[in-house]
């Protein structure tokens, strides 16, 4: 490990100044990667399928109160959606279902925008870091005895700062793609869970409630 250590501190220093910026997005990328993945393993904990299908069985049932008993303190998110639907039907039953599944995957597809950035942002820098570090190879050229060294390690920080940045995007992209695909997955889920509860609701007469006093 410390013998890692070291190569990657020389690499870090070979790769000129661009390396800080791109040692940034590092940090960034891996604090999003952390924290969705904590996010979504406790997401999978809250599922329950059993609990939507009771839920279904008393609405099927037409027994309204049943079905809000169950969904009532739910960490189910298709649950909750379902409970904020039922507890809103007095004004629109289909616009809070929206207004819930909305929230719900906003909080699923949190930082998604900035590991697209990322994606996007690394390999710029990394571009970036190859024009400066062929400009210094340039600039040194007939400078002096020692123009061949400064050549090739301008050369060299050129190829190190678009391996980082090219490296750090492909670390991205393939989490990101697959926290999108979890999201897709959720989505339809919400929208089939909502369609669901609509007709249900429109079979026994929910959706026209009398408002309470």
């Amino acid at each position: 490990m410390p013998i890692l250590a070291n190569v990657v501190v020389d690499l870090f220093h070979k790769g000129g100044p661009i390396m800080y910026p791109i040692a940034v997005v590092t940090v960034v990328a891996v604090c999003i990667f952390v924290e969705r993945v904590f996010w979504w393993v406790r997401f999978a904990t809250k599922r329950s399928v059993k609990q939507v299908d009771e839920v279904y069985e008393k609405l099927e049932a037409g027994d309204l109160a049943q079905a809000i008993a169950l969904s009532a303190k739910s960490s189910d998110p298709v649950v909750r959606m379902i409970h904020h639907g039922l507890n809103h039907r007095h004004t629109s039953m289909q616009g809070a279902l929206e207004v819930a599944a909305g929230q719900e995957l906003r909080d699923a597809g949190r930082y998604l925008s900035a590991m697209d950035t990322i994606v996007t942002l690394a390999p710029l820098l990394g571009l970036l870091g190859t024009v400066t570090g062929i400009m210094g190879s340039f600039t040194s050229i007939g400078g002096s005895e020692l123009a061949v060294e400064k050549v090739t390690g301008g050369i060299g920080e050129a190829l190190i700062a678009t391996a980082a940045g090219l490296g750090i995007a492909i670390g991205t992209l393939v989490p990101m793609n697959y926290f999108h695909s979890r999201l897709a997955g959720l989505k339809f889920d919400l929208e089939a869970a909502a369609n669901n509860v609509l007709i249900l609701a429109v079979q026994h007469g929910f959706d026209k409630a009398t408002p309470k006093a």
